[in-house]
């Protein structure tokens, strides 16, 4: 082999290696300057606790800071389009709560494609709801529950954090799968829904269990069951609602997404931090404190999880002919 051609040789083979070069030096480089992640509620909830949990852990692990910015409004559809009109390259990233999956389809007219626009990072956590209500009411079960509403339809009455929401939604599945009518009843919050519950204003509530569980063990509300399909590690005692209606799993669920066409290696170094995050001891403990498992997944899985939760909250949405107002 001739000089020349060993040089050209050597040049092809270098310019061959640039592209992995380049995307090795983006992902140790990322990040250089402090990163955004936009919470769709105000501060002190769920989502925004969750939000601070991981961005603390990310500012650790990878040495700069995630700053977590509140922008509150139409059940998370603000922050979201933020979001998505950001540069994606990884600056700017959203707390995904299931409202984005329910929101797809309560809201006739939005100015994005949620699954469209936007790519899944990775998965934080699942959070069941606790059905409750008042220890007054003549059911003390969910059998006798759903009794009850289907003798005396529209007597009961279930209030929820929002129109919309996913506490809402759990409702709505619920109705169309045991065929009661029940009344939904929204507030401005959960807090004074739950206040309802245990003045007896309202006869349910499907809860977070944070914001029921301290009233469930002082006997100011009966907890009937939890809304996915397992046991939880915080109510062990309360039964799945899912043996009493086959196949009923609904939760509250948080994760993270970045605008679409983020690079990969980007998101790949942020999907790593936060499963090693929920395998560490002192983060489980956070996450089961807050009434949630850990869900850890690939930004693949993570994507099939969103899409399978945004047809199912379409289905139940439509059958109940609810939209946002």
């Amino acid at each position: 082999m001739n000089v020349h051609r060993r040089q050209i040789l050597r040049l092809a083979g270098g310019a061959a290696a640039l592209p992995l070069l380049a995307r090795t030096s983006s992902a140790q480089a990322y990040p250089t300057r402090p990163v955004k992640i936009l919470v769709g509620y105000s501060a002190g909830g769920g989502v925004d606790i969750t939000a601070r949990l991981m961005g603390q852990w990310l500012s650790e692990k990878l040495g700069q800071q995630f700053v977590i910015e509140n922008r509150t409004g139409a059940a998370t559809n603000i922050a979201t389009e933020v979001m998505i009109r950001s540069p994606n390259d990884g600056y700017t990233l959203l707390l995904t709560n299931a409202a984005n999956a329910i929101n797809a389809t309560y809201y006739e007219k939005l100015p994005f494609d949620f699954l469209a626009d936007t790519a899944p990072v990775a998965s934080i956590m699942s959070v069941p709801f606790v059905l409750v209500v008042t220890p007054s009411a003549p059911f003390k079960t969910v059998p006798e529950l759903i009794a009850y509403a289907k003798a005396n339809p529209g007597k009961i009455n279930c209030g929820s954090g929002g129109a919309g929401g996913p506490d809402h939604g759990s409702l709505e599945l619920f109705k169309m799968m045991t065929g009661t009518n029940i009344v939904h009843v929204p507030y401005r919050g959960l807090a004074p829904a739950v206040q309802d519950v245990i003045g007896g204003q309202i006869q349910s509530v499907f809860s977070t269990i944070p914001a029921a569980i301290g009233h469930i063990k002082s006997g100011k509300l009966r907890a009937l069951a939890v809304t996915t399909k397992a046991r939880s590690a915080t109510l062990p005692d309360v039964p799945p609602l899912g043996d009493f209606v086959k196949g009923f799993d609904s939760q509250q669920w948080y994760g993270m997404s970045a605008p679409k066409g983020t690079p990969p290696d980007v998101i790949a170094a942020i999907n790593k931090e936060i499963r090693a995050a929920l395998a560490d001891a002192k983060i489980k403990q956070r996450i089961g404190e807050l009434g949630g498992d850990p869900m850890s997944m690939t930004p693949a899985e993570w994507g099939k999880f969103l899409a399978s939760e945004t047809e199912k909250w379409g289905k139940v949405i439509k059958a109940a002919g609810a939209k946002a107002k």
